[in-house]
């Protein structure tokens, strides 16, 4: 058994018509949807960016021990495991974080290539000019990230030269030379659709033709009020754009997959870390609370001999390690806290879990022990500092923070969108999931002195 993992980052589940999406095109990945297992309730574990790669790598919640750190030397990584038992294992990406500023992701691996440029990565230093595409203060970080990205990328020629391009084109170059190794694991992580959002124009055109105001392509992470709606639904347009153009390529992908007969012994995984808020709950980004729309990911699997469908069990990005060690006949590590999916790929009727916790790293202090002012004058920088965790089952969805937080309470099963903030009239039941939420962090082993703050329901 082969496997093929395909990340693309901030990738709303919402955004794909397996999903129920009518308006944004992704016919590749509908696709691989109708041959592959599709979860309906799989939620991120550690948020965001690199604490869901240290969950994927290390079948661990690392959100209960570290934040936005390098990987250890004394954390069990997949790749590692796999190589033990004679796996080939290869790491193409243009996500910058998990690899640059000694981050560590790639140890392990047989080989890797990151593709630079992407975001903020200081890779040219010219032009120095730079024309901004929008006002500087309509973007995150005073308009740096976006004037280094802008260097980076302007030597662009065609649709080719886009990093999830590079990136798939990477992966595909690799297995025509390697696929016929005997066992191999290939790890595929695009950046796209994450911002800067400037696919190529075609992509665009097709969500909103004709717009002739600023293109916020890097807005900041704060209340959308910023943004003029003809705006704002641009940035709506740029990403949809951006989705289309990263089904494209990885549909590119998906053909070689296919041309090398490999989806006979090669499980495939389609997934991403976490979804973006553009204008719901009046937000725009992935700050201040764990929403729906930015902790439901897509999860699809494709399995050689195992029957297509959907599945309705909680799984979590940790289960993907002890998945792939038990399709590959490879003893977990006792370090693993996710569980193998492989009974639910399956088709039997058993569950993981009875509910998610998606959160932030429980190592931060609380704020403080008083209630918040959603729109402090600083709001972006203090949004960040919350720290919030989310607790779903079928019917609720519970957010809480360090005694910071009042908490709030959705029932998802009838206010999807989470509109009503219940939690006044069903504290019975925030009592209840916070509850869980305490024994799980207890289970994994979380230090008092990260459970002790969030110990008491705030409003209760």
């Amino acid at each position: 058994m082969n496997f093929i993992y395909i990340n693309a980052d901030t990738f709303r589940r919402d955004h794909l018509g397996c999903y129920g999406n009518k308006w944004i095109r992704t016919p590749n990945l509908d696709k691989f949807a109708s041959e592959s297992v599709v979860f309906d309730r799989a939620y991120t574990a550690s948020f965001p960016t690199v604490p869901n790669r240290r969950d994927v790598f290390t079948g661990r919640y690392t959100f209960t021990y570290t934040d936005w750190a390098p990987l250890t030397k004394e954390e069990v990584v997949l790749p590692q495991v796999l190589g033990k038992s004679g796996y080939v294992s290869y790491m193409i990406l243009d996500t910058p974080h998990i690899v640059a500023w000694g981050f560590g992701f790639e140890r392990s691996f047989s080989a890797w290539n990151w593709i630079r440029g992407q975001e903020g990565d200081r890779f040219k230093t010219d032009p120095a000019e730079v024309k901004l595409p929008c006002k500087p203060e309509k973007l995150r970080a005073g308009a740096r990230t976006v004037t280094q990205y802008l260097r980076n990328v302007s030597e662009r020629k065609s649709e080719k030269d886009y990093f999830a391009p590079m990136t798939m084109v990477g992966a595909i170059k690799w297995l025509d030379r390697n696929y016929k190794t005997e066992k191999f694991f290939l790890y595929v992580d695009t950046f796209d659709p994450h911002e800067p959002w400037d696919p190529p124009k075609k992509y665009v055109d097709m969500y909103n033709p004709g717009y002739k105001g600023e293109e916020v392509i890097y807005p900041l992470y704060a209340p959308c009020s910023f943004l003029s709606d003809p705006e704002l639904e641009h940035i709506r347009a740029l990403y949809a754009g951006e989705v289309t153009m990263v089904d494209t390529w990885v549909g590119k992908l998906f053909k070689k997959i296919e041309e090398l007969g490999l989806f006979e012994n090669t499980t495939v995984v389609f997934a991403t870390d976490h979804g973006f808020y553009f204008g719901e709950h009046g937000l725009v980004g992935k700050i201040a609370r764990i929403y729906e729309e930015v902790c439901h990911i897509p999860l699809m699997i494709r399995v050689p001999g195992l029957r297509p469908g959907r599945r309705s069990q909680f799984v979590q990005p940790p289960d993907i390690m002890p998945t792939f060690l038990d399709l590959a006949g490879i003893e977990v590590p006792d370090t693993v806290q996710g569980k193998s999916l492989v009974p639910i790929l399956r088709g039997e009727k058993v569950a993981v879990r009875d509910f998610a916790v998606s959160s932030c790293a429980l190592t931060n202090p609380p704020v403080s022990d008083k209630p918040i002012d959603l729109n402090p004058t600083n709001w972006n920088e203090y949004a960040f500092k919350l720290k919030p965790s989310t607790i779903t089952t079928d019917e609720w969805a519970l957010i809480v923070s360090a005694g910071d937080l009042y908490p709030e309470l959705y029932h998802i099963s009838t206010d999807p969108r989470q509109q009503n903030n219940v939690f006044a009239e069903n504290k019975e039941v925030a009592k209840s999931l916070h509850a869980k939420y305490i024994t799980l962090l207890e289970s994994l082993g979380t230090k008092e002195e990260y459970i002790s703050p969030r110990r008491n329901l705030v409003g209760v």
